[in-house]
C-alpha cells in the first residue's frame, strides 16, 4: 500500500510558540525601557557654606581694612585744621601786636618777636604735617593700565613682609603649544615682546605699584630653579621705601626670556627660605608644574604627572601664609584653574583669572 506523505506547514505549534516567546520578550522589553524613561535622576546637592564663610570673611576684612583707614584720615585731617586754627590765631595775636599804641608798642617788642617765632614753628609744624599726609597718600611707585582703568580683582593688597613668584619657564610665551613652540625658535626680541609675557610683566607692575611704603618685599622668578630677581639680594628683604632699587628689580625682570620648564615645588621652598617669612605672597603663572627638584624622566609629562607634582609641591606652603594666584591662560591644561583654586581657597588668598587686557 503507498503512503501518504504527510503535508508540511509553516505555521507549526513549534514556530506559532517561538512567535510567542519573542513577542514577549519584546514586550518585557518595552515595559522595561519605559519604566527607566520615569525614573527622574536627582543631582546631589552641592554645599556652597564654605564658599559663603569665605566671602563673608574676605568682606568682613575689607570692611575692617577700610574703617581703619578711615579713622586715619580722619585723624590726620584733625590735625591739619588744628595746625591751621593755630597759625590763624597766632596771625591774629600778630596783627593785635600791631595795632597797639606807640607808646605800648615800645614794651612789648619782645612780646611781638616771641609771637612771630611762635608762627614760624607752626607754619613749619603746618608743612610738615601736610607733607606727612601726601607722603601717606601717595604711591610708591605708579601704574596705570589701559585706558587709566580700575578693577576691583579681591586680591589681598598689602603686608608687612611681600613675597612675588613669577612663572618664567617657556609656556608663558604663549598661550597655545604650537605658538610656544614656534615663538621658542625666535630670537630674544621677539620673545620679549610675545602678548602673555607683557602681560605677566604688567601683572608685576601693577602689584608692585600698590605696595605699602612702609613694608618690605621680594621678587622671585622660577622656572626649573628659583632667582631672586636681584640677584645679590639671595633670601633678603628689601625696602619699599628704597624707590630706586624698586625700579631695578622689575626693569630686570623685563631683561628676561621665558625658557625651560617650571619647577612650582622650588618656587614655594622660596617661602622657608625667607627669615623672617612672608606674610603675603603673589603667585604669577600659567598652569601645572612640569618637573619637581629635578628633572622629568621622559621629554613629556602627562597630565596625572603634572597633578602628582603639583601636589607635591603644596606641601612645601609654610602654615598661615596667604598665596594670591594670578593664573594667566594656556592650551590643554584643564586641571589648572581647579587646582590653583583650591591653594587660593587653602591658604585663604585670593584667585584670579585675568582677561587678555588686564591690568
Amino acid at each position: 500500500m503507498r503512503r501518504h506523505r504527510r503535508e508540511f506547514s509553516a505555521f507549526s505549534l513549534s514556530f506559532l510558540d517561538i512567535m510567542s516567546c519573542g513577542f514577549g520578550a519584546v514586550v518585557l522589553l518595552f515595559l522595561i525601557i519605559k519604566h527607566q524613561t520615569d525614573v527622574a535622576t536627582v543631582p546631589p546637592p552641592y554645599d556652597l557654606g564654605a564658599e559663603v564663610s569665605t566671602l563673608e570673611a574676605e568682606i568682613a576684612g575689607a570692611r575692617a581694612r577700610l574703617d581703619a583707614l578711615s579713622n586715619q584720615n580722619a585723624r590726620s585731617d584733625a590735625d591739619l585744621a588744628s595746625a591751621a586754627q593755630a597759625v590763624d590765631e597766632a596771625r591774629g595775636a600778630l596783627g593785635s601786636a600791631r595795632s597797639e599804641t606807640p607808646a605800648t608798642a615800645g614794651s612789648g617788642a619782645r612780646e611781638i618777636d616771641a609771637l612771630r617765632a611762635s608762627l614760624r614753628r607752626t607754619e613749619q609744624d603746618k608743612r610738615a604735617l601736610e607733607a606727612q599726609i601726601h607722603a601717606k597718600a601717595k604711591s610708591v611707585r605708579t601704574y596705570a593700565g589701559e585706558g587709566n582703568r580700575e578693577y576691583l580683582t579681591g586680591i589681598q593688597l598689602g603686608g608687612r613682609r611681600i613675597l612675588i613668584l613669577l612663572d618664567t619657564s617657556a609656556s608663558m610665551l604663549d598661550e597655545s603649544i604650537v605658538n610656544i613652540i614656534r615663538r621658542r625658535n625666535m630670537d630674544d626680541l621677539a620673545k620679549r615682546r610675545s602678548a602673555k609675557w607683557r602681560q605677566a610683566l604688567a601683572t608685576v607692575d601693577w602689584i608692585t605699584a600698590r605696595f605699602p611704603a612702609t613694608s618690605s618685599y621680594q621678587i622671585y622668578t622660577f622656572a626649573t630653579a628659583a632667582e631672586p630677581a636681584l640677584p645679590a639680594t639671595r633670601g633678603r628683604w628689601l625696602e619699599v621705601a628704597e624707590v630706586d632699587q624698586l625700579n631695578d628689580a622689575v626693569a630686570t625682570l623685563k631683561q628676561r626670556v621665558p625658557a625651560g620648564g617650571s619647577s612650582l615645588e622650588r618656587a614655594f621652598m622660596v617661602m622657608s627660605e625667607m627669615n623672617p617669612p612672608p606674610d603675603n605672597v603673589y603667585l604669577i603663572t600659567d598652569g601645572l608644574p612640569t618637573q619637581g627638584l629635578s628633572p622629568p624622566a621622559s621629554s613629556t609629562v602627562n597630565g596625572r604627572e603634572r597633578l602628582r607634582l603639583f601636589e607635591q609641591a603644596v606641601t612645601r606652603i609654610p602654615r598661615g601664609i596667604p598665596v594670591n594666584v594670578v593664573l594667566l591662560p594656556m592650551e590643554g591644561d584643564p586641571m589648572a584653574p581647579s587646582a590653583f583654586w583650591q591653594i587660593a581657597l587653602y591658604t585663604e588668598g585670593a584667585f584670579l583669572s585675568p582677561a587678555s587686557d588686564w591690568p
